[in-house]
């Protein structure tokens, strides 16, 4: 009988695979103070990112004054992402064990995407510049399909391009949206608990929990 093949594995990025509160808050605050605001610090932002730059930006002006109205949304956005673009690895780094891990299940043979609702091209620069872009066959980002997580289409297009089933798969995430979007795919989700989640990890559904990443490798042993 033919060995199934290997799991393929989907990886959110921010508070999953790298600490990116430190670039993302001086980013923030770069715009924030270009518009006379007040500067957020880094726990408010954990508390605003996972839903995609819009929304961050949306959520940061809301806490620090008027709401942005929409029709500037877009232009305060992109600004947002320009600055960003231009320090996405200043303070960012790999969590623990990430490294080792990830070096780990690609020597193995494992299919890897990363599925983020960040921008696409920011993602591609962090992972670039992190040295971390080796490992994965797939990059899904923000604007990549037409929704984000936690619709499943993220997922969804995650597999066809690694040429997997939702049946072998496993999607490691810190936020509701993740597990929200492999449930919709019918994929498997771990949940990491030491990243940015919005509310308490035990309650988001998760088919398991880790509290560091290497045990990533535990969950997939019991996969086979």
């Amino acid at each position: 009988m033919a060995n199934p093949p290997l799991l393929a594995l989907l990886f959110d990025l921010d508070g999953t695979l790298v600490h990116s509160l430190p670039d993302l808050t001086l980013a923030l605050n770069r715009l924030l103070a270009e518009e006379d605001r007040r500067r957020l610090s880094e726990p408010e932002v954990a508390r605003m990112v996972g839903d995609g730059a819009r929304v961050l930006v949306e959520r940061a002006f809301a806490a620090t004054g008027a709401p942005a109205a929409d029709d500037d949304l877009d232009m305060l956005t992109g600004r947002f992402v320009s600055i960003y673009e231009g320090a996405t690895a200043h303070g960012t780094q790999p969590y623990p064990g990430v490294v080792s891990t990830l070096r780990d299940l690609s020597a193995r043979g494992h299919p890897m995407a990363v599925c983020t609702n960040k921008p696409y091209r920011a993602t591609v620069a962090l992972l670039e510049a992190l040295d971390l872009a080796r490992y994965f066959h797939v990059v899904i980002g923000g604007g990549s399909t037409p929704e984000r997580k936690p619709d499943p289409a993220p997922v969804r297009a995650c597999l066809e391009a690694l040429g997997a089933t939702a049946g072998r798969a496993l999607m490691v995430g810190d936020g509701l949206n993740d597990v929200l979007a492999a449930k919709g795919a019918g994929v498997t989700c771990v949940c990491v608990t030491y990243g940015y989640p919005h509310g308490p990890v035990e309650e988001f559904g998760a088919d398991a929990l880790i509290d560091r990443f290497e045990q990533v490798l535990e969950i997939i042993e019991k996969s086979v």
